[in-house]
């Protein structure tokens, strides 16, 4: 009798192993679904379709240690798509290097906002350099030439001004026929030609000497009248 029912559990269990199986394997169809949802990647990774899926309906799939973006192919190409390359976002950089280091962008902080797909504008222009210093305007009135004024030098009086000249010539002009002389107007005191004074005093005027004497000026002691 316990042989018997030992023999029927034995029966029945090799007629639901068959069952079993079939319950873990997939139909073709089905395989092949999947290895078209994910047809790039199986492609890039050169597993065709017929072995996908001979693999698949023995219930050993393949997408099972596929890698993430394997499984997700939508999602690793929308991935690339919002970002570039490395080499790419580094050529970028480069191409431009001196004015992001200016800007104090690093090569590793702009690859990762361009691979994160931001715009990393080009600075333009490095901090700390200064805009070119404007051109000095022109004074609207530059000041006179300063002329130093001849020591002795007078404004040339009128006629009626005491016959007091600026210029020797001016004397000479208004008396040929007399002595020409330097008047000190401070002191009063007359000096002839070819002495020290003559026309280096701080206040004086070239006169005849006539006009001089006849204003109450003096000839000065030290000195000879010429022709004397």
């Amino acid at each position: 009798m316990l042989l018997r029912i030992a023999i029927g559990a034995t029966l029945f269990g090799l007629a639901l192993l068959p069952t079993a199986s079939l319950a873990q394997q997939k139909t073709a169809k089905a395989c092949q679904e999947e290895w078209r949802a994910n047809k790039a990647d199986f492609q890039a990774k050169g597993i065709t379709e017929k072995a996908y899926v001979a693999q698949c309906r023995t219930g050993n799939s393949p997408a099972q240690s596929a890698s993430p973006a394997a499984a997700n192919p939508r999602g690793a190409a929308s991935g690339a798509a919002g970002g570039k390359s490395t080499k790419s976002c580094q050529d970028e950089w480069r191409a431009n290097k001196a004015a992001y280091q200016a800007a104090k962008v690093t090569e590793k902080v702009y690859v990762a906002k361009c691979r994160a797909g931001e715009t990393v504008a080009l600075p333009r222009a490095a901090p700390g350099s200064a805009p070119p210093a404007p051109a000095a305007a022109a004074p609207a009135n530059p000041p006179a030439a300063t002329v130093a004024k001849p020591r002795g030098t007078v404004a040339a009086p009128s006629q009626s001004g005491g016959n007091q000249f600026a210029a020797e010539s001016q004397a000479k002009a208004h008396c040929p026929s007399d002595v020409v002389v330097w008047a000190n107007l401070t002191s009063k005191i007359y000096h002839f030609a070819g002495y020290k004074n003559y026309g280096n005093t701080e206040h004086g005027a070239y006169m005849c000497e006539k006009d001089a004497t006849a204003q109450g000026f003096r000839a000065a002691k030290t000195e000879k009248r010429p022709g004397a």
